[in-house]
């Protein structure tokens, strides 16, 4: 089966309310791989607010033609990023092979006639899933209906933003979660990179009375030094990844005993062939994964990993929720769980009338 032709297609989608900083969208990047057999694999690219033109661009002006005949298989990857690497090893380069990734692996599903979660080797039939919002903003009532709507969904555990100019902001509001969660969920928090070691060993002394099963991001992500001074501070977990993008990154951190749980976002890091490798190295060295964002093809993966802790159900943003889908993916949530049964491929399937970039 060889590649035929490879394109690319920018479109935006509006959120509900607009999360933090201003972010009033997410950009997906729809890529199509076509095929010699008829067979046509989908992939995408996405982004909360920059880069999606140039990954388009990326694809449509110097993966496509580099593909064009060649066997549509995922073993393509390493090939492609070194194609690439004028632009760069990383970043939009990752995001552009990202899209062609996940469009070979639906490929290589399809052309075998089975869900992509049995192509990989289903591990597990269900993986929890927990509440999670971009929030810092919110008012305290507007947080905490926000937090009551995913117990009501059957949730059992919520993850909250603080990082607050004032530390008093965020223990009022931690402390009011954790007594609307009560002792028996887990509630963990994310300060998004925004402090430094001395300001994060301060709030993490006064949150740790609400037991955060973790805190994510509570430097800034590439400060590897940082995090081991952090770490020499605090006993509470640390979730890391989703602005690492390398098996090697992760590894680092991980080996520095930093990184307890990992969080690659399957976009992020190139796509699912990479985004395998990152969950095989941290399993071996006894950390969980619990995938970044994109609920639908994460959770698929998930379902498929050595080891995972839980999948993000993101308040609002999965693409079935912002109206990206022609129809049901068979990737479901329900009372806390997610769970998936594809037809061939993974299952998600682009609206054709979705919003060009303006």
């Amino acid at each position: 089966m060889r590649v035929t032709r490879v394109t690319a297609r920018a479109h935006r989608l509006p959120l509900r309310r607009a999360w933090d900083g201003g972010v009033d969208r997410n950009d997906v990047v729809v890529v199509r791989v076509h095929t010699d057999e008829g067979l046509v694999g989908t992939g995408f690219s996405w982004t909360p607010l920059i880069g999606a033109r140039a990954v388009e661009a990326l694809v449509n002006d110097d993966l496509a033609p580099a593909l064009l005949g060649r066997r549509a298989h995922p073993a393509l990857w390493d090939e492609a990023l070194w194609h690439l690497r004028e632009a760069g090893t990383t970043g939009l380069t990752l995001m552009a092979l990202a899209g062609v990734d996940i469009a070979l692996w639906d490929l290589h599903a399809r052309s075998a006639g089975v869900p992509l979660v049995e192509l990989l080797g289903r591990r597990r039939e269900s993986v929890a899933a927990y509440g999670s919002g971009v929030n810092l903003d919110y008012s305290l009532s507007d947080l905490l209906a926000q937090v009551r709507g995913w117990v009501e969904r059957g949730h059992h555990a919520v993850k909250i933003k603080v990082g607050s100019a004032s530390v008093d902001r965020d223990v009022e509001r931690v402390g009011a979660v954790r007594d609307l969660l009560g002792p028996e969920r887990l509630l963990m928090v994310d300060a998004n990179q925004r402090w430094d070691v001395p300001g994060a060993a301060r709030a993490l002394e006064r949150l740790a009375p609400f037991t955060p099963h973790f805190v994510e991001e509570p430097l800034p992500a590439p400060d590897l030094a940082a995090h081991v001074r952090l770490r020499a501070r605090t006993a509470l977990p640390f979730a890391l990844g989703e602005n690492l993008r390398s098996v090697a990154e992760f590894e680092r951190f991980v080996d520095a005993g930093v990184c307890d749980v990992a969080q690659p976002n399957v976009v992020r890091v190139g796509g699912i062939t990479p985004f395998l490798r990152i969950a095989e190295s941290v399993a071996r060295r006894g950390v969980p994964v619990a995938p970044h964002l994109l609920p639908e093809l994460s959770g698929q993966l998930a379902l498929c990993l050595p080891e995972v802790a839980m999948v993000e159900d993101i308040d609002h943003a999965s693409f079935a929720a912002l109206g990206a889908l022609a129809a049901p993916s068979g990737v479901e949530l329900a009372d806390g769980r997610l769970t998936a049964r594809t037809g061939p491929g993974h299952g998600l399937v682009f609206a054709e009338d979705l919003a060009p970039l303006p």
